[in-house]
């Protein structure tokens, strides 16, 4: 197997749309790395350069120790999983899954043994001499995969590969997926827009937004110690709460967040943490205040807050309800049988609270002794860019404009 490397990796549509900035990261042989994000963040654009199938307008690509910039997708020794992956209909299992190797001339006792080798793996032995047709779409699903494993690449590269199937299926495959990536030793890349299967698979994530790297770490500390409001937002479900445009103030028994008529007394653990507190305390800054929907307890004894639920989720496996707090905001908690309408105490665990600066958007609270820092991830302590410095950019590489159309 080998480790892939990226430096400074953009991409720059012709039209001028920004698609990737200056993303870079490395993964060790046999690591998992996820790569998630929302809609157009470009984790499948990050794929398909990495495969070949694009080129990138600036920085370099390594896997292993060779530069692959230049280097023919064929030639890359990769294997790309799509989330949209097809059988050929008239061939067999046996037939699919030797499909790539047979194009690329490997000798028949070679290919007999790795596709029986790989059917076991995937519990396909019993069904390779059937057609697609005759499969169930569980066994249709691992033949794709069979198809990649035969190969031996260096690097698996899977494209939001579970998207579309039923929730049953979509754990059954997950599964799989882990238990290959053991057996097989390989380095995966796992792009998906889906964050708790993220968290479920990958030793570490990479969080990209509109083609900005957000923060790259472990899932548990993307939870705990998230680099800006976005990924404190974008991380955990139910999402984290947000508090916009709180102004902080000392008083005479501590130091509190206000925010529209209500206030939140601030926890020694969160002061600490925060290492440049004295800039905004009695000032105009502002900050955001996070607020996680498993680290509020409703009816709490020693309540801060009151409120009215003001909406309910009964359909979630967790049963939430959204508490109206003040003019401006609303907590979602964790509440089993709340009616519309109630009015409920709210206890924040304010050793919890996360706070963000409001302009740059990025925390303001330093890492504590419960950070667990991974020797191997080199990117831990990247620092994303601002709000202020990704709206430069973005409008840097906008594309121009079209004229409006005169009218006749």
């Amino acid at each position: 197997m080998a480790n892939l490397k990226l430096s400074g990796v953009s991409k720059i549509y012709p039209s001028g749309k920004m698609a990737l900035f200056n993303v870079s990261f490395s993964s060790s042989d046999g690591e998992l790395i996820a790569i998630t994000g929302g809609a157009s963040s470009g984790k499948s654009t990050l794929l398909r350069i990495i495969a070949g199938l694009e080129e990138c307008t600036a920085g370099d690509i390594y896997i292993g120790d060779k530069q692959v910039n230049d280097v023919d997708p064929k030639e890359r020794d990769v294997a790309m999983i799509f989330r949209s992956n097809t059988l050929y209909p008239s061939l067999t299992v046996s037939e699919n899954m030797a499909y790539g190797l047979k194009m690329r001339n490997f000798p028949s006792a070679v290919i007999e043994q790795r596709v029986k080798a790989a059917a076991q793996i995937l519990g396909l032995s019993e069904v390779l001499y059937r057609k697609p047709k005759a499969l169930t779409a569980t066994q249709r699903q691992l033949t794709t995969y069979g198809r990649a494993i035969v190969r031996e690449p260096k690097l698996y590269l899977l494209d939001d590969p579970l998207s579309g199937l039923d929730p049953k299926m979509r754990t059954q495959m997950r599964n799989v997926l882990i238990n290959l990536q053991v057996r097989m030793k390989g380095t995966f890349l796992y792009a998906t827009k889906n964050i708790a299967e993220a968290m479920s698979v990958a030793t570490r994530i990479v969080v990209l937004k509109e083609g900005f790297v957000q923060q790259i770490d472990t899932p548990q500390n993307l939870y705990d110690y998230p680099a800006n409001a976005y990924v404190g937002f974008f991380v955990g479900s139910p999402t984290m709460n947000l508090i916009q445009n709180a102004v902080v103030v000392k008083e005479e028994d501590g130091v509190y967040a206000l925010f529209d008529d209500k206030k939140l007394k601030l926890s020694d653990k969160t002061i600490s943490r925060w290492t440049n507190i004295n800039e905004y305390i009695g000032t105009d800054k502002k900050v955001i205040l996070g607020i996680r929907p498993e680290d509020i307890t409703p009816d709490g004894e020693g309540a801060q807050l009151q409120g009215t639920v003001c909406g309910t989720d009964t359909t979630a496996e967790l049963k939430l309800a959204e508490i109206d707090i003040s003019k401006n905001n609303s907590l979602t908690v964790l509440l089993d049988g709340a009616v519309k309408g109630e009015t409920h105490g709210v206890l924040i665990d304010t050793n919890r609270l996360y706070v963000f600066d409001a302009d740059t958007q990025l925390t303001l609270l330093a890492r504590d002794e419960g950070y667990v820092a991974d020797t191997k991830n080199t990117e831990a302590d990247f620092v994303p860019l601002t709000k202020g410095e990704t709206e430069e950019r973005q409008k840097q590489f906008a594309p121009p404009e079209k004229p409006a159309k005169k009218k006749r």
